[in-house]
Order: structure tokens, then sequence, then C-alpha cells
């Protein structure tokens, strides 16, 4: 197994992140810095940032509504509340997916590097469900321009088409199935708009539902074995 992988499979971070750990040193098999590539022969010791790493034993899968203001990262001196403030739970989960500090809603936790692995890959094509309102009306021809895809010169492409529902003068539905940076902030800026709220309700299967700000629920049985089989696992 790629040690990238291993690191992921014990519900650290993603492969990407694993990468990121083993360029800056933090990784460290029996004892030596580990090398970017390197593969497991079984029964190695891999240590990140001095923690011994354990293969983890279940997959947990968390849904929880991430309160606006929370910024999804666990350790950055700049910002206010980052997850590890205000999310608890009995074993160590990470984000698969992320949400915007000024954004609410539904955020998948988990342990499971393969999934946090499978939801990041843009390519997947996820639907991500939000609704979404601005501070001043919007029209038909703009929900239409939405739907149609929105050219971002600042990131230098142009958006999926994607499913877009009138919910009101100023407030709509969106679903998209690619994760830009800041996409739906982006988009509507283009058009002249700016957002006053946003909250994401459904990541592929799973729904927020009833659930408030700050409150979990544990996503088991078949809506689980969905979760996976939706996202290619």
């Amino acid at each position: 197994m790629r040690l990238n992988q291993y690191i992921a499979s014990c519900g650290l971070c993603s492969r990407r992140e694993a990468d990121r750990l083993i360029r800056e040193g933090q990784v460290m098999v029996d004892g030596v810095p580990a090398q970017l590539g390197m593969s497991l022969t079984g029964g190695e010791k891999v240590t990140v940032g001095g923690r011994l790493l354990t293969p983890r034993r279940e997959p947990v899968v968390v849904a929880w509504y991430k309160p606006v203001g929370v910024t999804c990262t666990e350790r950055d001196p700049h910002a206010g509340k980052v997850i590890g403030d205000v999310f608890r739970y009995p074993v160590r989960l990470t984000y698969a997916g992320r949400l915007d500090r000024d954004s609410e809603g539904l955020l998948l936790m988990t342990n499971d590097g393969h999934l946090i692995d499978a939801m990041m890959r843009a390519a997947n094509g996820h639907e991500k469900e939000y609704i979404v309102r601005v501070k001043r009306r919007i029209s038909d021809a703009e929900i239409h321009r939405l739907e149609t895809g929105i050219s971002l010169r600042e990131l230098g492409q142009k958006t999926r088409p994607c499913e877009v529902e009138r919910l009101g003068d100023r407030t709509f539905r969106i679903v998209l199935t690619q994760g830009l940076n800041r996409q739906i902030r982006r988009m509507c800026r283009a058009l002249g708009h700016e957002v006053v709220f946003l909250k994401r309700v459904r990541v592929l299967n799973v729904l927020l539902g009833s659930m408030k700000p700050g409150q979990q629920r544990r996503v088991t049985g078949e809506e689980l074995e969905n979760l996976y089989r939706l996202a290619g696992m």
C-alpha cells in the first residue's frame, strides 16, 4: 500500500493532504523521514507529528450542521473559530468537502480517508444542494444564466450547467456537481449579486433535514450504503 493511502485509511486526512505532510517532513516510517511515493510492505510504524497511526476499524460518517463563522480547517491561528473548537465526537473525524466560513449547513465528517478522497474529486460530479438568498431580486434571465454556466474570470473557467429553482424574489435552490472555491458566491457576484445567506442542505443522498446549527447525527444503515455507492465506492 502506498504511504499516502495508508495515512488516509487511518482517517487522518486525504491522500493529497498526506502528501503535503510527507513533504513537510512530519511523517516518519520506522523512525526515518518518509519519502513521497513510497510504499509499505506491512508492519512498519508510521508516525505523523510524533503520533503513531493505527488503521481504522470501522468507518464512521457523521452529518453535522456547520454554523456560520466556523472555518473548515483544523488549525489556523488567523481563524476566529475552526472545526476543532465546536465539533466533538469520540472518534477523530475530519471533513469531506468544505463550506466557507460565512456559509452554513451540511458538512460530512468521517474517519474514512477513501471517502474523503472520493468526495474531493471534482471529476466524480457529486451533487451538493444549496439554498441561496441574494440582496436584491434575481431575474429569470439571471436564473437561466446560473443554470447554463457562468464564466469566472478569476478562476479561468466556466461553471458546469446545473439545476436552479426559484423559491422567491431573492431566493433560489441550486444543485452543483463541482466544488470550485466559493463557487456560488463567485457565480452570483459575476451577475452583480451579493449573497446574504447560503446553506447546504444535501450532499449526495444525505440530507440536512431539520437539524439546527451545531447539531450532528451518525449516518448509518441504508443511508450509509447509498452514500458509498453514490460516491463510487
